[in-house]
């Protein structure tokens, strides 16, 4: 498992990762979460093939979920795919249903298999709202969101983040291990990886 992450550069990563969490999450449980979400996922244990719908992808990932969960994490749990909620009369399905050890809170998460647009936003903030309300035990904390795409712009993602109270975290997945030049040429350089680690761990 330590040598995929390793192969995998999970920590850069998490390093790169696009939330809103500095704005929305207590300072108990902030740092924590900001190393639970990723920049992107790679899924290359899927063989999907290049052109798949977003039920492919969901169903594949059910369909392979320790893979699935040993890729985001080893504090996720998973609840469950297509979860009910409901608003009024009607009723909504999240993707995918997760659950946080550590952070003890619920995740949502949103599967897109195309670029990353504003109004993703609002619903994932629809569904953490009805988490929240009616899913969430009392001594939880308060449900997160990520939305998970082929691609996006970091502009466009800083933008849509900035004015939601909810925290979010956008990221993308690949079917390929092969790391992409553009994520390449992103990365950070050793004295920025040193400098988060000295942020996240020897912080006093």
């Amino acid at each position: 498992m330590l040598i995929h992450q390793i192969e995998n550069k999970t920590y850069e990563k998490y390093l790169l990762n696009q939330t809103n969490f500095d704005q929305t999450l207590p300072e108990s449980i902030k740092q924590q979460a900001h190393l639970a979400i990723k920049d992107e996922y790679t899924f290359d244990f899927l063989n999907l093939a290049e052109a798949h719908s977003e039920s492919q992808l969901e169903n594949a990932l059910v369909q392979n979920i320790r893979n699935f969960l040993l890729e985001i994490g080893n504090q996720f749990t998973f609840i469950g795919n297509q979860f009910k909620v409901k608003a009024g009369d009607k009723e909504y399905f999240i993707d995918l249903l997760l659950y946080h050890r550590q952070l003890q809170c619920l995740i949502a998460i949103e599967l897109k298999i195309g670029d990353f647009i504003p109004e993703y936003k609002g619903k994932i903030e629809f569904y953490l709202t009805i988490l929240n309300e009616t899913v969430k035990l009392p001594h939880e904390n308060d449900a997160i969101g990520i939305i998970i795409c082929k691609e996006k712009d970091r502009t466009v993602v800083e933008y849509s983040l900035k004015s939601s109270n909810m925290p979010i975290g956008v990221a993308t997945y690949t079917t390929s291990a092969k790391l992409p030049r553009r994520y390449q040429e992103m990365l950070p350089d050793r004295e920025e990886i040193i400098k988060k680690i000295n942020e996240y761990f020897l912080a006093p």
